[in-house]
């Protein structure tokens, strides 16, 4: 079984990312890293990855290295939180560049996955880092501007306290108006009733990127914000083992 480790990393600026990690026993693979969304206030950041057992699950099953961080603001990551900006974007950017050091890490082979929040902040990740094999998108926004106007109130203050409101804050969080710059082939899954992330947003975001040229795959799921693990269980399996490994299987 993989064992997991802490560590921190920098985060280009000198503040503290941490990152949980576990590593298969399996020859060198690729990497899956993990970016957690809102946590209703427990602020675990990576850990929860950790407690839930997907880090060891992935893994273990699909025989490559896992990781989660913790997000600005969360776990022991220093802050504040900046609602998916560019302090968010740096620290996933680091973790990145982490694995790809990693011994048993084939740099050409890794995936980035974020929920929720953490999907509008790794969308814009994947904007800027060339070379991620793939990209998984969750229940995420990929225009704010649109969203805040019909967001609830307490969505919008969150947005108004960590990122402001400003179009520049705006454009720096919504991949839909750079999804040009995107090459990662991608998975979006999102809820046909989520009340949180409208399922239109994936619907353009998904169209934006077949436009140029981009492979991706788009699910519009019987569920709201939290997918049902039933539903999303077979898609990841067929997807993660195709890019990972043949004989690999998650359950």
């Amino acid at each position: 079984m993989s064992a997991v480790t802490q560590h921190i990393i920098d985060r280009g600026d000198g503040a503290r990312v941490e990152l949980f990690q576990a590593r298969p026993s399996a020859p060198k693979n690729g990497a899956i890293l993990f970016v957690h969304g809102n946590q209703g206030g427990l602020l675990l950041g990576g850990k929860e990855a950790v407690d839930d057992g997907s880090l060891v699950r992935f893994s273990s099953r699909l025989g490559v290295t896992a990781a989660a961080i913790s997000q600005p603001g969360f776990g022991a990551s220093d802050g504040p939180a900046d609602f998916c900006g560019p302090t968010t974007q740096q620290a996933i950017v680091a973790a990145l560049e982490f694995l790809k050091q990693q011994p048993s890490v084939d740099p050409a082979r890794i995936v980035l996955y974020g929920n929720s929040r953490a999907a509008v902040a790794s969308a814009m990740v994947a904007t800027k880092v060339q070379g991620l094999r793939a990209l998984i998108l969750t229940g995420g926004v990929y225009d704010l501007r649109e969203a805040y106007g019909s967001s609830s109130r307490g969505l919008q203050q969150a947005i108004q306290k960590e990122a402001g409101v400003s179009n520049e804050s705006f454009l720096d969080r919504s991949a839909l108006h750079h999804s040009h710059r995107i090459r990662a082939e991608t998975l979006l899954l999102h809820g046909k009733y989520d009340d949180r992330a409208s399922v239109d947003q994936a619907e353009r975001f998904s169209e934006a990127l077949a436009q140029v040229g981009v492979p991706v795959r788009f699910y519009a799921l019987e569920g709201g914000h939290r997918l049902p693990r039933e539903q999303v269980t077979p898609i990841l399996r067929e997807f993660l083992t195709r890019i990972f490994a043949p004989d690999a299987t998650l359950h």
